[in-house]
C-alpha cells in the first residue's frame, strides 16, 4: 500500500534560489482549488486588472460587457463621452444590467423589475415609485463602479478601494513597451472588431508562462516554421533578443530584426505589390523618431506579458490577450487584434489574415499552445513529479528570449502578493532585474 505523503501547509510554492542559480514552482499551484481560492482574493481583487481598449467604445453611448477577474462589468462611455466601468449588477435585485456582449446605449434596463439607469451609471427609471416610501433616492442606486483608468488607450480597472498605486505607478517598465505599441499610429490604434472568445481546461498561468516563451517556439509550432521557410520568410532564430523585467511582475521578451511586420517591415511572406506602400511607411517612422527607434517600433518583435492577467504578442500582429481563470483548471482567453486607425486598408486585410493564420484560435500557433498547456495540466495529476523548473538563463547576466526571465518575474510578483506582501523588489534579486537595462 502506498501512502502519499501532502507538503506541509507552509511549504514554499516557489523556490528562488540564487546561489544555486534554481527557480522552481510546486506544481499544486496550478491544481489546488484552495490556491486558485486564495488568488481570486490576493491578486485579482487587489491588482490593477487589463479590460479593453477606448477604441472598443469610440462614441457616446458605446459599451462592452465582459467579465473580469471573474466579476461581470459594462465598459461604457457616456453620453459626455467620459469611459466608466460599472458592476454589471442592479443595485435593486442583482440582475445583469447588459446581457449584449457590445452595443450603443443610452440606458440599460433590468429586465427583471425595468429599473432603468443612464449610460452614466444613474439609475433614472423605477417602475410603480410610489410603493417607496419618503427616504427612498434614485441618487442612492446608481450602478456600482470601479476605479478605473487607461494609459495610451489601454484601460483597466481594480477592485481594492485602496490600490495605492496609481495606474501608471502599477504599469511600471511595461509603459515603454505600450508606447512602442500606441507610436505605430499618429491618429491612434483601434481593435479589430471581432473578439474570439475561447479558453482551454488548464490552469490560467500556463498560458501567461506559455505566451512569453520563446524557447518553445520551433519545437512547438513547426508547421508554421515550415510555412514560413515555405514563403521565403526567416522564423525567429532559437538564440538571441532578450528578455527584461518591468517591475511588479511585467516582463518582455524582444526579438530583432522582425520575421514579418505588416506595419513597416516586408517578407517574401507579404505579396510583392504591398511592398512600396510598406517601406513607405517605414520612411514616415524614420522621419518621425529617428532610425534607431522607428526601427525599434516597426522592426522588432515583442511578447509582452501585463501582471496578471494581459499578454500583448506585437510580432506579425499586434494580439491582445485577457486571461481569466476559471478554478484551477480551466482558464478564459479573450483574443484581438489591435492596428493603426490610419492604416491602409490592403495593409489592414493583410494584418487580419497573418493575425488568424498565426494566432487566431484556428491558426498555427493557438491551438499548439492550448493542447500544450492542457497537456501539462494532464500531466501534473501525476503528482510524482512535484516541481516545474523555470531556472534557465539565471547563469546569464542578460537573458536571452529563450530564457525565462518574463515567467520568473510574473512567479515573484505572484509569490509576492500571495504572502500579502506590497509587491516592492527585493535587493536580493535586483542583478538579474537589471540585467537587460545595459541594452
Amino acid at each position: 500500500m502506498t501512502i502519499e505523503l501532502q507538503p506541509p501547509v507552509d511549504d514554499p510554492i516557489v523556490v528562488d534560489d540564487l546561489e544555486r542559480l534554481s527557480f522552481r514552482v510546486d506544481r499544486r499551484a496550478y491544481t489546488d482549488d484552495d490556491v486558485a481560492a486564495q488568488e481570486m482574493a490576493k491578486i485579482f481583487d487587489r491588482c490593477w486588472l487589463y479590460l479593453g481598449h477606448e477604441s472598443e467604445v469610440p462614441e457616446p453611448g458605446s459599451y462592452v460587457s465582459r467579465d473580469v477577474g471573474g466579476r461581470p462589468v459594462v465598459m461604457s462611455r457616456g453620453s459626455d463621452g467620459q469611459v466608466r466601468v460599472f458592476a454589471n449588477s442592479c443595485t435593486h435585485r442583482g440582475a445583469l444590467i447588459c446581457s449584449q456582449p457590445a452595443g450603443q446605449a443610452k440606458s440599460f434596463r433590468c429586465p427583471y423589475h425595468d429599473w432603468t439607469f443612464s449610460n452614466q451609471g444613474d439609475l433614472v427609471g423605477v417602475p410603480i415609485p410610489d410603493g417607496y416610501g419618503p427616504g427612498f433616492r434614485k441618487a442612492d442606486f446608481g450602478l456600482a463602479q470601479h476605479r478605473s483608468d487607461s494609459y495610451r488607450g489601454f484601460v483597466f480597472v481594480t477592485f481594492d478601494p485602496e490600490q495605492p498605486r496609481t495606474l501608471t505607478e502599477y504599469l511600471a517598465g511595461a509603459t515603454e513597451y505600450l508606447d512602442l505599441i500606441d507610436d505605430q499610429s499618429e491618429v491612434g490604434m483601434e481593435v479589430i472588431q471581432g473578439a474570439q472568445l475561447h479558453g482551454a481546461q488548464a490552469n490560467w498561468k500556463l498560458m501567461m508562462e506559455n505566451s512569453v516563451d520563446i524557447y518553445h517556439f520551433r519545437a512547438l509550432h513547426k508547421r508554421y516554421v515550415s510555412y514560413m521557410q515555405s514563403l521565403g520568410s526567416v522564423p525567429p532564430r532559437r538564440r538571441g533578443g532578450f528578455g527584461r523585467s518591468l517591475g511588479l511582475g511585467h516582463g518582455a521578451n524582444e526579438l530583432p530584426p522582425a520575421a514579418a511586420r505588416p506595419l513597416a517591415h516586408w517578407t517574401p511572406m507579404f505579396p510583392e505589390e504591398v511592398r512600396p506602400s510598406i517601406e513607405a511607411t517605414a520612411a514616415r517612422f524614420v522621419e518621425r523618431f529617428g532610425a534607431e527607434h522607428a526601427e525599434r517600433i516597426t522592426g522588432t518583435n515583442r511578447a509582452l506579458l501585463i501582471f496578471p492577467n494581459l499578454l500583448i504578442i506585437d510580432a506579425i500582429a499586434i494580439t491582445i490577450r485577457k486571461i481569466d481563470p476559471i478554478g484551477a483548471d480551466r482558464m478564459a482567453i479573450t483574443s484581438v487584434a489591435l492596428a493603426p486607425k490610419d492604416e491602409d486598408p490592403e495593409i489592414r486585410e493583410l494584418r487580419k489574415s497573418h493575425y488568424l493564420t498565426f494566432l487566431g484560435p484556428a491558426g498555427f500557433a493557438t491551438p499548439d499552445d492550448i493542447e500544450i498547456v492542457e497537456s501539462c495540466q494532464r500531466g501534473y495529476g501525476n503528482r510524482t513529479v512535484r516541481y516545474s523548473d523555470l531556472s534557465r538563463g539565471m547563469n546569464k547576466e542578460i537573458p536571452e528570449t529563450t530564457d525565462e526571465l518574463p515567467a520568473r518575474e510574473f512567479w515573484r510578483q505572484w509569490d509576492r502578493l500571495m504572502h500579502g506582501d506590497d509587491g516592492h523588489f527585493e535587493a536580493a534579486h535586483q542583478a538579474e532585474l537589471e540585467g537587460a537595462e545595459q541594452l
